[in-house]
């Protein structure tokens, strides 16, 4: 290995470049008042962004946007009688999320009943910094119950299990899956009681993991618990043609009519060994990763948002053939055309029974076809020397349900009532 060639990007350290910001989506406005403060790119992780999106639309905005400081995952079991009680649990969710999405005043109650909302933010539901919701499927929503089984999504399975998985069945799958997130923790969870509060009866939570976001350290992509900067390769979310090549489902590709504007979602629940981990030298971890771990830069280059070149490299002598950036994106024609939207957090759960930190990543991403694009890099993979210090528990696969078009709709009506969302709107 050339030491002027991997060393020579120390010279630029603390330098490298920041993540692209969401605050310049179209579809993204920032409160006014952040108008005119000179904000940039790192700003999106700060503490209040103000960041606010509109809740009608063909998709569910929310996960195009950095992630928050702090989310609540939770998949549900839906406990609704029948497929009368499965759309009314859906309008109840939606008519909250909107609620809670723009803020406002919580509805009256008589002198008699509880307070009409657990005061958690104040007598007003604050419409800065308000909570971001994403609503998705699981394949079992899909089973006898609500005769939907010829409307499920052509993709959408339980989760298999991955070579180097370690599943608990009590962390996996679920018929719906409910991302909260939001600017401050407490915004979550006012958020999450509030929903559990009015669909009770409907849905109950299966299992729940919550997750948090750093601020960047010292500038550009926030870092995971090992402390390597995470996700500074995803593809541009402020690029509609390419979002729809990767990300939304449309018509073409052989899926019910009704979930065009949705999107495949794979949940993993991460755990990461960080005592053993924080024990391996510190080269050995970049050789790993195939990263820098001060600038996130890859070990051939000097700013986090470089590009390796795995062309001038092609024996690995560098950055390794079985580091994680190599197999996770080798950089040919053919994965550009299977990249994902990765939207990660890292988790802490205090000890486990052992005595032994118990932390890790909640691991979120969104694409066409799950097979396709998430589970090609799995069997890339698979076996990579990273392997002996994670150990995936948990999650699923989902289908993110197409947007909220207006105020008479909502979640799923396309799906319930049996119409295209063309037919709807014609």
């Amino acid at each position: 290995m050339s030491a002027g060639l991997v060393r020579r990007r120390g010279l630029l350290r603390g330098l490298a470049g920041g993540a692209a910001a969401m605050s310049a989506l179209p579809h993204v406005r920032r409160g006014a008042e952040n108008r005119g403060a000179g904000h940039g790119p790192d700003d999106v992780y700060g503490e209040d962004t103000r960041t606010r999106i509109p809740f009608h639309g063909p998709h569910q905005t929310a996960l195009l946007t950095p992630p928050a400081r702090a989310t609540a995952f939770a998949a549900l079991d839906v406990t609704a009688d029948d497929r009368a009680g499965l759309a009314e649990l859906l309008r109840t969710v939606t008519a909250r999320a909107r609620l809670l999405t723009a803020g406002g005043d919580p509805e009256p109650v008589g002198i008699t009943g509880p307070p009409p909302d657990s005061g958690l933010l104040g007598p007003r539901i604050p419409a800065a910094g308000a909570v971001r919701l994403t609503l998705a499927a699981g394949a079992s929503l899909f089973d006898g119950r609500y005769g939907l089984a010829a409307r499920r999504p052509r993709r959408l399975t339980a989760m298999p299990v991955f070579p180097d998985d370690d599943l608990d069945p009590a962390w996996c799958h679920g018929d719906l899956a409910l991302q909260l997130c939001a600017d401050s923790r407490d915004t979550v969870l006012h958020a999450l009681r509030d929903i559990a509060r009015h669909t009770r009866g409907g849905m109950q939570i299966r299992w729940r993991l919550d997750g948090f976001t750093p601020p960047p350290r010292p500038s550009g992509t926030p870092r995971n618990l090992f402390g390597f900067k995470d996700g500074i390769a995803n593809p541009d979310p402020r690029d509609a043609p390419l979002m729809d090549r990767l990300v939304w489902t449309g018509p073409g590709a052989g899926e019910p009519a009704w979930t065009a504007g949705g999107s495949y979602q794979v949940v993993r629940a991460i755990r990461m060994l960080v005592e053993f981990w924080d024990r391996v030298p510190l080269a050995e971890q970049e050789r790993m990763l195939g990263r820098d771990r001060e600038t996130g830069a890859p070990l051939d280059g000097e700013r986090e948002s470089d590009a390796p070149r795995y062309a001038e490299d092609p024996g690995g002598e560098v950055i390794p053939l079985d580091s994680h950036i190599r197999l996770a994106d080798p950089r040919t024609p053919d994965s550009a055309g299977r990249r994902l939207l990765r939207r990660s957090y890292s988790y802490d759960r205090g000890l486990d029974s052992d005595g032994e930190l118990d932390m890790g990543l909640l691991f979120c991403c969104y694409q066409r076809d799950p097979v396709r694009q998430f589970e090609a890099v799995q069997k890339r993979l698979a076996g990579e020397p990273l392997t002996d210090y994670v150990k995936p528990f948990g999650g699923g696969y989902y289908f993110v349900l197409p947007g909220v078009r207006d105020r008479a709709d909502w979640f799923g009506r396309a799906l319930l009532e049996g119409r295209s969302r063309e037919e709807d709107h014609a």
